[in-house]
């Protein structure tokens, strides 16, 4: 959906108009989605061709149709084209073509209750015409004349078609969906309002030094170039510069909201309560009767966290299949006299995850729906890099009313971890275990002997796997043709899903919406089999895919305390590059006789291109322009905070370390007697970490070691590195393991700490199979293994320092523990204040660094 709100008008096409909902809906796209939509096109030319042999020239198709109509004050464009038109003896009739995947035939109430959008988009065709409001060519080919309409539903499976006509008591629906939709705008255009006049305070009392020029450098270099990269050290304060930022942006009117992503959950929770603090009401304005806008304090921003959807769940057993869920069945009916509303009608309405659980369950309504419909009427979404990047997950964002990337904000902290992430999202895994599982519930509920066939061969193709590096051209093309089998019998076939359960259902649409992205990207994977019975699609580069996504927003910031090297950063972003160039946007007002027979995703691409015209002129003007731009923050209080040694005794690689473990023991007890309090040691792995805490255990003086323990949970992360600090006088971390979130409670608290060793990716199949796709992208051998090995290695080392000071006043004493160090391709890896460092040869070097 397009709209001005000053000018009053809405441009949408006939199908998202007939699909608009504000509150429970199904969830859009998906892989079901794409592939009724191919079957879809598969019956339109079936009966197409039965059309033209029994009414000739009297049958037309796909004819354009576009008008406007006038509701509530707002112009509402139209678009869509009719699938086919008969010219009969006894008056046109407009058909709309349908399939649905139920068994035919069935009672029209039931058609009517569980396809409505269907008769709304049927509807809506019908009262253009009607109503004489049918713009362009269209008016002259449909003419006033009275036209009959129904909806043919087809049975895939079986091929059984039923034909429902429709009656005037169908637009009724057809107005409620007018209502919705101008009551929508009205609302949007009341937030902009808000937005214009939002009123926030600092996130800083007082700015630290470095602070104080930050949010004007960002804001100037924001306004000539579209994508920023904004480094700022741990501890600086990235989510109130961020937030402040954005805010602006929001009130100068340059964005319609804002999106602020992170990979940390507790980062998130960071995000909410910072951006609170700014905008909570005054002490005066909490007390007071009058309309905060009355008042001179603060304006509330309308902000929504995002969490997964397992997380809102409140039944016992996570089951996401609406026929066997009673707070998804029916939720829809009973949205209207819920009062949930009151979660976007209502800024300071409570809207964390209990309170959305309890209003959830005493609605008997899922509160993933709550979210869900809540969103569009936010101006701040917080949440997790999937909801963007991912195929899987993006639906919840791009599928929102409203929603335009090109005049949305986009924010992404902890970015150094955004192209892994998204490497992760475009992978996928089979194995044969689960595959017989998803077989022994096929034959339970007795599917199409097709589909059960193509399974049986698929976990039979995964029974045969042996563990190898790549798989085999022969065997890859193989794997395709059983996927595709499996996709194709699944389209047409009507399975009871809440029978299967979720496992099983997610099981079976994974594979056509594999299918999809294997057709629709171009990113190179690796085929291959870790384990016997296994076979992995690892993708090796989501550059072209985070690229892509991040040029449909109208602006972007990527931050990250460790962002450097840049030019490897923007790489692995697919930012290295100018975007190709794209036609030239055709202007908003010709948008309905350019929307077609679209379907909602090139529908939405459509408004993107149009709605974004202006900042992708602005783009294009220059290859330059186009470039991200990298803005390093100032923190003068981190000069001198560091005291560091390179231990050149000890080499650390995998080949090497077992004959140094004894030295590096020696080391970290020498290094907590120098400390005299518990000292932190980040080791590459688990095993390194074990073997070293085995050879402690073997001294004359046994050090209390605490191992960080494989924990998912945050709280217990936190309360295991609080408990730890008081008991123990080692703490061994994991470099880059999930107790991230954790490790920034050090600041302050550890005075002593040692790296031991670059923490190099493993070497295995993947990471040689990246090392040869660098290579094939034109990098030579060493910049090769920079990228692929050295880059990630040492940028969780950064990670690990930038940790241990993150405020002014704290310090920091630490031990690089091993000769790769000195290397200049590793050296030039540490980040600027780490890269002075004291050298230690021998045992006499390390005791003069400790005792002076």
């Amino acid at each position: 959906m397009v709209f001005d709100l000053d000018l009053r008008t809405a441009t949408l096409s006939v199908g998202e108009f007939a699909e608009f909902s504000v509150g429970p809906r199904e969830a859009g796209g998906g892989a079901g989605g794409l592939w009724r939509a191919q079957l879809g096109t598969q019956w339109h030319r079936e009966l197409r061709d039965r059309a033209v042999a029994e009414h000739g020239t009297a049958a037309e198709f796909e004819l354009p149709l576009n008008g406007r109509i006038v509701h509530r004050g707002w112009t509402i464009a139209l678009g869509g084209r009719v699938d086919q038109l008969l010219r009969l003896p006894a008056g046109n009739v407009l058909r709309e073509i349908k399939t649905v995947i139920r068994p035919l035939p069935a009672d029209e109430s039931e058609l009517r209750a569980e396809y409505d959008s269907y008769f709304i988009q049927a509807a809506t065709y019908a009262a253009l015409i009607r109503s004489g409001l049918i713009e362009g060519p269209a008016a002259t080919a449909f003419g006033s004349a009275a036209t009959a309409t129904e909806l043919v539903f087809v049975e895939p499976g079986s091929g059984l078609l039923q034909t429902v006509a429709l009656t005037r008591h169908d637009e009724a629906p057809f107005r409620h969906r007018l209502e919705q939709v101008a009551e929508f705008l009205e609302l949007r255009r009341r937030a902009r309002d808000r937005l214009r006049s939002l009123r926030y305070r600092p996130p800083f009392a007082a700015p630290r030094p470095g602070q104080e020029t930050t949010q004007a450098e960002l804001t100037a270099r924001f306004a000539t170039r579209p994508v920023v990269f904004f480094e700022a050290p741990t501890g600086f304060g990235k989510t109130g510069v961020l937030l402040e930022f954005a805010l602006g942006q929001l009130r100068s009117g340059h964005f319609d909201r804002a999106l602020y992503l992170t990979s940390k959950a507790t980062g998130q929770l960071q995000v909410i309560r910072t951006l609170e603090a700014m905008t909570a009401p005054d002490a005066a304005e909490a007390n007071s009767a009058e309309p905060t806008s009355r008042l001179a304090g603060t304006t509330p921003v309308a902000a929504w966290h995002v969490r997964n959807k397992a997380e809102h769940c409140v039944n016992h057993v996570y089951h996401c299949v609406r026929d066997s869920c009673t707070f998804l069945a029916g939720a829809a009916e009973r949205w209207a006299a819920s009062g949930l509303a009151r979660f976007y009608l209502d800024d300071r309405h409570a809207r964390d995850l209990d309170t959305l659980r309890a209003a959830g369950r005493d609605a008997r309504i899922c509160p993933y729906e709550i979210t869900r419909t809540a969103l569009a009427f936010n101006d701040v979404w917080v949440g997790d890099y999937n909801y963007v990047f991912a195929p899987r997950n993006r639906g919840l964002f791009f599928e929102q009313p409203g929603f335009l990337p090109g005049r949305t904000l986009l924010l992404v902290d902890e970015a150094h971890n955004l192209p892994t992430r998204v490497a992760d999202a475009y992978s996928h895994a089979f194995s044969a275990p689960a595959a017989d599982a998803v077989l022994s519930e096929l034959h339970r509920v007795r599917p199409p002997a097709a589909l059960l066939r193509a399974w049986d061969h698929w976990t039979h193709f995964l029974r045969q796997r042996r563990p190898v590096d790549a798989l085999p051209l022969g065997d890859e093309d193989d794997a395709r043709h059983l996927l595709a089998q499996i996709a194709s019998a699944l389209g047409g076939a009507t399975l009871d899903y809440a029978a299967l359960g979720p496992q099983v259902a997610d099981a079976l649409w994974s594979v056509p919406a594999l299918l999809e992205e294997l057709r629709e990207s171009v990113l190179p994977r690796l085929w291959w089999c870790p384990q016997p019975g296994e076979l992995h699609l690892t993708c090796l580069d989501a550059a072209p895919a985070i690229a892509s996504t991040l040029r449909d927003f109208g602006g972007v910031v990527l931050a990250s305390a460790t962002l450097s090297p840049i030019e490897g950063f923007a790489a692995a972003c697919g930012l290295d590059s100018p975007p190709p160039a794209k036609p030239p946007a055709a202007p908003v007002s010709n948008a309905p006789e350019r929307l077609g027979k679209l379907n909602k995703r090139d529908t939405r691409k459509l408004y993107r291109q149009l709605t974004s015209a202006a900042e992708l002129l602005r783009v294009e003007e220059t290859n330059d322009a186009a470039a991200p731009l990298h803005l390093p923050a100032h923190a003068p209080w981190r000069n001198d905070a560091y005291d560091l040694a390179v231990d050149a005794r000890c080499d650390t690689t995998f080949q090497q370390r077992h004959r140094f473990h004894a030295l590096t023991a020696a080391t970290v007890a020498a290094l907590q007697a120098a400390a005299g309090r518990a000292v932190a040691v980040f080791f590459p792995s688990y095993a390194y970490a074990d073997a070293i805490a085995a050879e402690l255990g073997r001294g004359p003086a046994a050090l209390r070691v605490a191992l960080q323990p494989k924990l998912r949970d945050l709280a217990a992360q936190s309360a295991w590195v609080e408990d730890s600090l008081r008991t123990a006088d080692a703490l061994f971390l994991v470099l880059g393991s999930s107790f991230a979130e954790s490790i920034d409670a050090l600041g302050g608290r550890i005075s002593h700490a040692m790296v031991v060793g670059p923490a190099l990716p493993e070497v295995n199949a993947v990471q040689r199979a990246r090392l040869a796709e660098a290579g094939r992208a034109g990098l030579g051998r060493e910049a090769a293994f920079r990228r692929v090995y050295q880059a990630p290695g040492m940028n969780k080392v950064n990670q690990a320092l930038g940790r241990l000071v993150r405020a002014p006043g704290q310090r920091a004493r630490v031990i690089l523990h091993c000769r790769r160090f000195l290397e200049p391709t590793y050296a030039a890896l540490l980040a600027p204040e780490y890269r002075s460092a004291t050298e230690l040869n021998d045992d006499l070097d390390l005791a003069r660094w400790l005792n002076r």
